[in-house]
């Protein structure tokens, strides 16, 4: 089964979480190996998207936000898009768009980042807006500071973590065809430590890439290789990783999938298109289909169908009023 395990590290101001995906991440490739249109993801694409999948998990986890998670990376090679949601109970769902053939593509520049245009977007869509309320949204390219092409989606996200919280962040991922796991390890702010010496110390080791706790245990949390990540139960991994640190570990979460489309979204989608272009694609096909590229759902409108969606509603007669 799924699960996420969170955990601090007694009296250092460092956490950490791990997340291993197994029935999630299999369900995510049954329902694109069920959809016929399609088929099953190429092996880069699926180690891609497995990895974008646990970090999503560990990231949606890692925020006090009642909302949505969006992870999405684009760009001009042929792997188009690829973007996981997860929800703030931990229920997900993730896609990838590839156009034409991988041919020998299977690293992040080849497949996203071809000539520097690819971008990683994170989006916190909040379940309750006001009004003109917009969702948050941080962009980061695919290459480091010095331009130069990032090869691991770990990488790219401890470049996006650094940048938006200003925090160091360390993340080993990892997946195959049965399970999608990752690992972050992150310096807290010595105000959450709860130490008063390390409160102390505040003004040497409160600084990126300063702190000699942190750093210690990102060595340790560097030395995770996938295939330990993949195959070794969480209690085995992190006695193995941090056996001489304390630990504060709290109930594993269990992450699941589930796919937000419906008829009435996607009414609405083809309200959106307009009357005539549906007529079009009725004239021309007989009915409109539509499909969930998250969960492979078919949505089908006859001419009937599509009439009641752009109907003028129904106007209710006023309520009657009595006489005096």
């Amino acid at each position: 089964m799924s699960e996420l395990h969170k955990f601090l590290f007694d009296g250092l101001p460092v956490r950490g979480m791990l997340v291993q995906l197994t029935d999630v991440w299999q369900e995510v490739l049954k329902r694109r190996e069920a959809n016929g249109d399609t088929g099953a993801y190429p092996e880069p694409v699926r180690h891609l998207l497995g990895e974008m999948t646990a970090a999503a998990v560990l990231m949606q986890s890692n925020i006090k936000f009642n909302g949505a998670l969006v992870m999405q990376i684009f760009g001009d090679g042929p792997l188009k898009l690829a973007v996981v949601e997860v929800q703030p109970n931990l229920s997900l769902r993730a896609t990838a768009k590839v156009v034409g053939d991988l041919g020998e593509a299977s690293t992040l520049p080849e497949m996203v980042n071809v000539n520097n245009e690819g971008r990683c977007a994170i989006t916190l869509d909040p379940q309750t807006k006001m009004p003109g309320q917009q969702p948050y949204q941080g962009v980061v390219p695919l290459f480091d500071d010095q331009r130069n092409k990032l090869s691991k989606f770990s990488d790219v996200l401890q470049h996006y973590m650094l940048q938006s919280e200003q925090l160091d962040t360390t993340l080993v991922l990892a997946a195959n065809d049965t399970t999608a796991a990752g690992l972050l390890i992150q310096r807290l702010p010595i105000k959450g430590a709860g130490n008063l010496a390390a409160k102390a110390s505040m003004e040497d080791e409160d600084e990126i890439g300063r702190n000699e706790d942190y750093n210690r245990i990102a060595i340790l949390a560097g030395t995770l290789t996938p295939e330990e990540l993949l195959t070794l139960d969480a209690d085995t991994i992190l006695r193995r990783l941090f056996w001489e640190e304390t630990l504060v570990r709290f109930e594993p979460l269990t992450p699941s999938f589930a796919c937000s489309c419906s008829r009435e979204r996607v009414s609405n989608m083809i309200r959106s298109l307009g009357a005539d272009e549906a007529e079009s694609i009725l004239a021309e096909r007989g009915e409109i289909e539509v499909g969930c590229d998250f969960c492979g759902q078919q949505y089908r409108y006859d001419p009937v169908d599509a009439a009641h969606i752009f109907a003028p509603p129904v106007q209710q007669p006023p309520a009657p009023t009595s006489l005096q």
